[in-house]
């Protein structure tokens, strides 16, 4: 019998990887061949027991090989568009990008996940809400009811989402901030750690405080 068992690739060797590479162990399901650095940095060694084998330009050899998943390793701190830009490269050489749960998550059986969404150590991700493929609910996150979290985007550690949110595209929500019901966050807006978001906040928008206040415009990606 052809084994189930998917034969992936980490891209990105960090600290966010060292999540992804527990969370794939303790959940089973997949083989990790190995983790690829960004291109012209890799230098041997290892991420936890896993290997690093060498940078990106070694995608479409994997395919070939026989490597039909990928996981973006690549934690994001405000600007995740370089997690986008992972994503998007592996994607073009026909790899699939793996969903990872850890055992601990809480995951409501009418939640949707998109491929390649990554929740991390005892998040709650309830009853009619969607995460966008490459999305990172991170340790500890709530994600209440009918919630919207966009591709790419990021909640980060301890973050809190009341009912009906929506989170856009490479929108980053910082440690410990907590976002008011139906609110609406833009594409690629970035939400201060700790901050109180009663409103909305604009595309490219930075937002910080209690109650979250605008600082500035990111330039867009």
């Amino acid at each position: 019998m052809k084994s189930r068992t998917k034969a992936v690739v980490i891209l990105g060797g960090g600290g966010h990887a060292r999540m992804l590479i527990e969370s794939l162990a303790l959940s089973g399901g997949a083989r990790i061949v190995g983790v690829l650095e960004a291109r012209g940095r890799a230098r041997g060694g290892k991420v936890l027991d896993v290997p690093v084998i060498g940078d990106d330009t070694l995608l479409p050899v994997l395919k070939r090989r026989g490597v039909t998943h990928f996981v973006v390793g690549r934690g994001g701190v405000a600007d995740n568009a370089p997690r986008r830009a992972l994503f998007e490269e592996a994607v073009r050489y026909g790899l699939r990008p793996l969903t990872v749960v850890h055992p601990s998550a809480m995951v409501s059986p009418w939640a949707v996940l998109e491929e390649g969404a990554q929740l991390l150590p005892g998040c709650v991700v309830n009853a009619g809400t969607r995460v966008g493929a490459n999305a990172i609910i991170n340790s500890g996150v709530i994600v209440e009811h009918d919630n919207v979290i966009g591709a790419h985007a990021h909640l980060a550690t301890g973050s809190r989402l009341a009912g009906n949110v929506a989170v856009g595209v490479e929108a980053h929500v910082g440690i410990g901030a907590s976002v008011k019901q139906g609110v609406t966050i833009g594409a690629g807006a970035v939400v201060g750690a700790g901050a109180a978001v009663i409103r909305d906040v604009p595309a490219g928008a930075m937002v910080a405080g209690v109650p979250a206040r605008p600082l500035r415009r990111r330039k867009s990606s």
